[in-house]
């Protein structure tokens, strides 16, 4: 009983740690795409969403006249089985670009 408790445990904790790598990329991407909105340099935008979640994200940026789009991707294990599949989490974040895009 008490290894299959184990197992439900470390279960819940990887959901735990999923969902808070989920909402530090929402965020991330949130605050990216308004940086990019206001006309920030790309790399300038893509470094300090890297900082906000993991220096390994993948930070996508398009912008364009009307809208500005940051998507951010992350694949996470579980601390305790670094031999299991990664998981994917990614989220997305579009901002109007402000007015006088491009300089």
């Amino acid at each position: 009983m008490l290894p299959a408790l184990m197992v439900v445990l470390a279960a819940a904790l990887w959901a735990v740690q999923a969902v808070s790598v989920q909402l530090e990329c929402v965020d991330a991407a949130r605050a990216a795409a308004r940086a990019a909105a206001r006309g920030e340099p790309l790399e300038q935008v893509i470094t300090r969403a890297r900082t906000a979640t993991r220096p390994e994200a993948q930070v996508a940026v398009t912008r364009d006249t009307e809208t500005t789009k940051v998507q951010i991707t992350v694949e996470v294990r579980p601390p305790w089985a670094q031999s299991l599949p990664a998981v994917q989490i990614s989220a997305a974040a579009i901002a109007d670009t402000e007015p006088g895009y491009p300089p």
